[in-house]
């Protein structure tokens, strides 16, 4: 067994705390919602929340897929949703008066429509309590099921996100065996063609032994089905458990494919460690619109 790699300087975060941050963490536990920030641990979840941005993660805390990346428990839900999840959510968005939030989910292959008409609910929800708050989907493939997705982009949501995670040939080192690099771009091409004004948006994450030459032609496979915005981060070892990381990708290198995705046509790129699908997505949308 090989060793682990040590962690770059550049990969140091330090954790904040503000009033904000706590306020966040309170509500949500009072309302039993649960955050993409805690169940992937995600590494900026202390800056997101002291400065009032949080991805909510609908439809349970139990995906019926296994990711190799991921650290949200696996398991079979049985088919059972929390048909007041939309309320409590509207409910929140509005007492913490935000403008725009991430809704993300498990995987729920036990589910007939993969949890499409609870995000719609959860989307309508939001836009008849708080109407100026702006809202980014971050989906699942549902299976490819393009109902499922019609659903979604019907609701209108302001930016959807399906991310291919990783390069092709590493898809099932990554990922569960159920999804799959064509699956996710037929999605995101489906997604562009039920709504060409919508914006689009998925994410990449490196470290896994990925070639520069496949990070290239990744960016080219998403431009092919017309994907607007791509992040670029770096995978971070969640436990011993998880697939390991091969690489740290230092941030000139990230400063370059960002450049590579602009020349290719990406409306914006961002792209750093840190970065994440949903990180500063508000900022984002702003300069997008602007």
């Amino acid at each position: 067994m090989g060793s682990k790699l040590k962690k770059p300087n550049w990969l140091k975060i330090r954790p904040s705390s503000t009033q904000k941050f706590t306020k966040i963490k309170q509500i949500l536990k009072d309302y039993s919602l649960c955050t993409v920030c805690t169940e992937a641990h995600c590494p900026n979840q202390s800056e997101c929340w002291s400065q009032g941005h949080t991805t909510f993660m609908i439809l349970g805390d139990f995906c019926t897929r296994s990711c190799g990346f991921c650290t949200v428990k696996s398991g079979d839900p049985g088919g059972k949703i929390d048909i007041g999840e939309p309320d409590r959510l509207a409910e929140v968005v509005k007492a913490l008066d935000l403008r725009y939030i991430v809704l993300t989910s498990v995987t729920r292959d036990d589910l007939p429509d993969g949890g499409a008409s609870h995000f719609t609910r959860c989307i309508r929800k939001i836009k008849e309590t708080t109407p100026s708050c702006r809202i980014e989907v971050l989906i699942p493939d549902f299976n490819g099921n393009c109902e499922s997705l019609r659903q979604v982009v019907k609701a209108k949501p302001d930016v959807i996100s399906h991310n291919v995670e990783t390069v092709e040939h590493l898809q099932s080192l990554v990922r569960d065996n159920r999804a799959s690099y064509s699956k996710s771009l037929k999605v995101l091409e489906v997604l562009k063609k039920l709504d060409p004004s919508m914006i689009t948006k998925s994410s990449l994450m490196l470290g896994f032994g990925e070639r520069e030459v496949e990070i290239i032609q990744t960016m080219r496979d998403l431009r092919s089905v017309f994907v607007d915005v791509l992040t670029i981060g770096q995978y971070l070892q969640p436990s011993p458990r998880h697939t390991k990381v091969k690489e740290y990708v230092h941030p000139k290198d990230f400063e370059r494919f960002k450049e590579i995705g602009y020349n290719l046509g990406f409306i914006y790129v961002v792209s750093g460690p840190f970065v994440r699908t949903s990180y500063q997505a508000g900022e984002l949308f702003s300069k997008i619109i602007s």
